[in-house]
């Protein structure tokens, strides 16, 4: 079955990570709440958050080089697996040390369902379908980011706030175990490759140099370090300012409902503006409206820039998905996406870790002034990259046998005409 045909898979697709990704959001929020209940300060959970990504970094291309060679889907059931035991295990530990170890293990499963859950969307949907399989598939990541934060919030109170949230810990791997039920043929049967078929690896530096790879890394780093920070700093924010973990939640859940609104509207502002001026004017309103989360406005402002940042940070990761994918190698899409993952996971190790030392020194409103900047800098270098980078481009091996088709054709064209005369052996 060719590519583009019969999305059931797709709908599935969406269905397991709203599921897996909805445990995530859920534990994110718990285990700083957790966290704090086990006596951590601003740089503790900073820490914590930043562990999550830590491990995955050393994954990440061995897991992409596995998919470009093999199968996709078997990366699925292994990272709800982890994903479900990283966050009932951080639910029973009892030390900060431990949770920041079983916190490691849920971020390797998130990234090993990740890897193999955008490969099969890149693999099985035509060129002209990435942005919008893309902006599809990162619906289910929407969905699970909005029903995670009011689960977590439901849960989470009372005056034993270690007992609570360990419970919202457990609760969200049992949610994580739900996303089997989705994963029944989800890849369509591909024929293994020879040795001889799969030829030699594309050099990681060499995927890194393609133009448009960089600058699509760049941008989902800084895209997916807000979404993180603000998950789990968002939390502490509403302790120093007195909002309850519930309408933390609920907050959260309207960032995260802003983003489906806009992946759903994706299609038509890519017709209206283009790539290139959709990630501009997106990264530039979502620089100004994290710093605006830093001013001590009431409840209601609050949420009126969460629902503004939640549209605009939607825009950010389907669009360099696409960017990624149609840039490299049709041989190492799949590598490129975990190098894209790779430096998702760099910022949310850094940025975390940053924002603790940035909260702990001026405050803890300080760290969303630090991502307005990063956001400003993925603005600039999405005005520089190119607006449809890759779109309808043959792969290079292909580029090269139509020149020469054309160049033969050409050599074929003059020796028709009377008196032409063969100019090069390559015209004989």
């Amino acid at each position: 079955m060719r590519p583009g045909r019969n999305r059931g898979w797709l709908l599935r697709l969406v269905i397991a990570f709203s599921f897996a990704q909805g445990a995530v959001s859920m534990a994110r929020p718990a285990v700083s709440y957790r966290a704090l209940a086990l006596g951590a300060d601003e740089r503790a959970v900073g820490v914590i958050a930043g562990v999550y990504a830590l491990l995955p970094l050393f994954a990440a291309v061995p897991l992409g080089r596995r998919t470009d060679q093999g199968r996709c889907a078997p990366l699925l059931p292994v990272g709800v697996v982890l994903i479900a035991g990283g966050c009932a295990m951080s639910g029973l530990a009892n030390s900060l040390p431990a949770m920041a170890v079983w916190s490691g293990v849920m971020g390797l499963g998130h990234l090993s369902f990740v890897i193999g859950a955008q490969s099969l969307v890149a693999r099985q949907s035509a060129p002209r379908e990435h942005d919008r399989n893309f902006g599809h598939f990162t619906i289910g990541a929407s969905l699970g980011q909005l029903i995670g934060p009011i689960a977590a919030g439901a849960l989470i109170g009372g005056t034993d706030m270690a007992r609570t949230s360990a419970l919202a810990l457990v609760v969200a791997g049992a949610g994580a175990a739900v996303a089997f039920t989705s994963l029944w043929r989800i890849e369509r049967p591909v024929e293994p490759k020879s040795r001889t078929a799969r030829g030699e690896q594309v050099p990681v530096h060499r995927i890194l140099r393609t133009r448009g790879v960089p600058g699509g890394i760049f941008i989902s780093l800084a895209v997916l370090s807000a979404t993180d920070i603000l998950t789990a700093y968002l939390p502490v924010v509403g302790e120093h300012r007195g909002i309850a973990p519930s309408v933390i939640g609920l907050l959260l859940s309207l960032r995260a409902a802003a983003t489906i609104a806009c992946r759903l509207v994706m299609t038509p502002m890519l017709r209206l503006l283009g790539r290139t001026a959709l990630l501009t004017v997106t990264c530039v309103l979502g620089a100004v409206l994290c710093a605006g989360i830093a001013l001590p406005v009431p409840v209601w402002a609050l949420a009126l820039i969460l629902a503004a940042l939640g549209f605009c940070l939607g825009v950010g990761q389907p669009l360099s998905m696409t960017t990624v994918v149609q840039a490299a190698p049709d041989d190492a899409r799949s590598t490129a996406l975990a190098l894209r993952l790779t430096g998702n996971r760099l910022g949310q190790a850094g940025a975390p870790a940053a924002a603790g030392l940035v909260a702990g020194v001026a405050g803890v409103a300080a760290p969303f002034v630090m991502l307005g900047a990063l956001l400003l800098v993925s603005s600039v270098i999405a005005l520089r990259s190119p607006a449809q980078p890759g779109r309808g481009r043959p792969e290079p091996a292909k580029r090269e046998g139509r020149a020469k088709a054309k160049a033969r054709a050409k050599a074929r064209a003059k020796g028709a005409q009377p008196g032409a005369r063969l100019g090069r052996k390559g015209d004989i």
